[in-house]
C-alpha cells in the first residue's frame, strides 16, 4: 500500500473524529498514558464493532493496515472537494 500525500493530516482527523465518536458512544477520553499505537487499534476496534468499517483479515490485521483503514474511512467521510483529498 503506498502512502498518500496527506496520509498522516488524514490519520489525524481519522483519530479525531473516531475519539468523539468514542465519546458520544459513552468511553471516556484516553489518558496521557496510552500511546499513539493503542489509540488506533482502539478506534478501530470500535469502528469495526459498530460495523462502520470492515475488519482486516486476521494475517493483515496490524498497526499499519489499521492505520490505513482509518484513512479510508475517514476519506469517505469527507466531501469530495475537500482539501485533503487532493
Amino acid at each position: 500500500m503506498k502512502a498518500g500525500k496527506h496520509d498522516t493530516q488524514l490519520l489525524k482527523l481519522a483519530m479525531e473524529i473516531g475519539m468523539g465518536y468514542a465519546q458520544k458512544r459513552g468511553f471516556d477520553d484516553f489518558g496521557k498514558g496510552i500511546s499513539p499505537k493503542d489509540k488506533v487499534e482502539c478506534i478501530y476496534r470500535l469502528l469495526v464493532q459498530d460495523k462502520l468499517i470492515q475488519p482486516l483479515a486476521e494475517d493483515k490485521d496490524d498497526g499499519p493496515n489499521r492505520k490505513h483503514k482509518l484513512i479510508l474511512w475517514i476519506s469517505k467521510q469527507l466531501p469530495k472537494e475537500h482539501e485533503l483529498l487532493n
